[in-house]
């Protein structure tokens, strides 16, 4: 079918049409050969295109002029868990360390006032707190009632009314501090997200026939004996488009169909897998070509999603590839070997490619040029009957018209 198809749409440069696929010996694996941009007019250009994502994942987009910023404060919890560790830590370190200066002071301000700090020496005088001689000692107080260590030197007084509600109130918010940092701090190391640094994508996808029909691919891996659970992949076509009406539409985002129809979106990821979207006449690059391919301006961004098999949090791993980075004409190389007892997986070669036959035409025409070839076959096994029936049933009176005209009659109609 391929070579049939070369007849009507081309096939790559050094590639003979003649021989017969089977019979060449397979090229070599080599890595994806870098290709330079080209713009709309032909041409080379040097202008970079910038990414919506980035290859490890990290989204391009930054967020300006938002005024509505206490929003942000609504949910402080989601807040301070997307913070970065830094500013993370020092917030962890700040809401002890103030609340630890914030009580001391007050305790300190207590036993100004009752006059404790001129009776310290006095037996006969009862202080608030026992052995609290300035602001450290109070500070150091409020650090054993907040964390309820107890040392036994510092000790509150029965005598202090004002003192036992003080040390209730931070004992009660001391609490309410513990659970929110301790929570944050959780809830951010259990993070899935370096999950996803054990989950790799090819550096390149690829362009070629697959059972006769062209196919964008890509291949995904993990690095990972555990394994992610009710596995899931999804794709996105990022290309600017204009409207009929003349609406500009930036960054539109198109899905491309990586098997939802059939179930074959959803993965038993336990060695690497070629993902594959057949480009059909539903598929945005029905109309693109390889020459078009080379011109055109998108970005395709990969999302796998599923369950971590050890905690069961969900884990997001995202990858994109620009123009430049789809190769025409390359098939992924195998990685899966039989060794005695098991599969052996060789990730030296999980981003190598070859380059394979493949039509430089769109699908579109390759479609079409199917459907002129299959045309002419069944229009040429009527006119070689004719010939046969012209040469062998001549004069033959039981042969009706639709048998000389290469149609095979019926017993009914004889």
């Amino acid at each position: 079918m391929a070579q049939d198809n070369a007849a009507f749409c081309g096939v790559p440069e050094g590639v003979p049409t003649g021989v017969p696929a089977e019979a060449k010996p397979p090229p070599p694996p080599t890595q994806a050969p870098k290709r330079r941009p080209w713009g709309a007019g032909g041409g080379a250009v040097t202008r970079k295109r910038q990414r919506y994502m980035e290859k490890d994942g990290k989204c391009n987009v930054q967020h300006g002029n938002v005024r509505e910023t206490y929003r942000y404060l609504t949910d402080i919890f989601t807040t301070l868990v997307d913070l970065k560790w830094r500013f993370s830590l020092l917030i962890f370190i700040l809401a002890y360390a103030l609340t630890w200066l914030f009580f001391g002071l007050i305790w300190w301000v207590i036993a100004y006032s009752r006059g404790d700090l001129e009776h310290l020496g006095d037996h006969s005088w009862t202080p608030c707190v026992n052995n609290l001689n300035g602001f450290v000692s109070a500070f150091l107080f409020s650090i054993e009632t907040e964390t309820t260590i107890g040392y036994g030197h510092r000790v509150i007084t029965d005598t202090c009314p004002e003192g036992i509600v003080l040390l209730l109130l931070q004992a009660i918010l001391g609490s309410m501090v513990n659970a929110f940092m301790v929570g944050c701090m959780f809830v951010k190391i259990s993070q899935p997200n370096k999950r996803a640094e054990t989950l790799v994508f090819s550096s390149h996808a690829v362009v070629s026939l697959r059972d006769d029909r062209l196919c964008l691919m890509f291949r995904v891996g993990d690095l990972r004996d555990s394994h992610i659970v009710e596995a899931s992949i999804r794709a996105k076509l990022i290309q600017s488009k204009q409207t009929q009406e003349g609406e500009f539409i930036p960054l539109d985002q198109t899905d491309l169909s990586v098997g939802f129809e059939t179930g074959d979106d959803r993965l038993f990821l336990v060695s690497p897998l070629i993902i594959s979207h057949e480009i059909d006449e539903r598929s945005p690059f029905w109309d693109v070509s390889r020459g078009q391919l080379e011109r055109d301006d998108f970005e395709i961004v990969v999302i796998l999603e599923g369950m971590v098999e050890a905690t069961g949090m969900t884990c997001q791993a995202r990858s994109s590839y620009l123009a430049d980075e789809v190769l025409w004409g390359h098939r992924f190389t195998p990685l899966l070997s039989l060794e005695e007892g098991f599969y052996e997986v060789d990730y030296g070669g999980f981003h190598h490619t070859v380059p394979v036959p493949t039509p430089a035409c769109s699908a579109r025409q390759l479609a079409a040029a199917a459907a002129r070839r299959d045309a002419h076959l069944y229009w040429s096994i009527p006119s070689r009957l004719d010939e046969a029936a012209a040469a062998g049933g001549e004069g033959d009176p039981e042969m009706s018209p639709r048998e000389s005209n290469g149609t095979l009659a019926s017993p009914e109609s004889r």
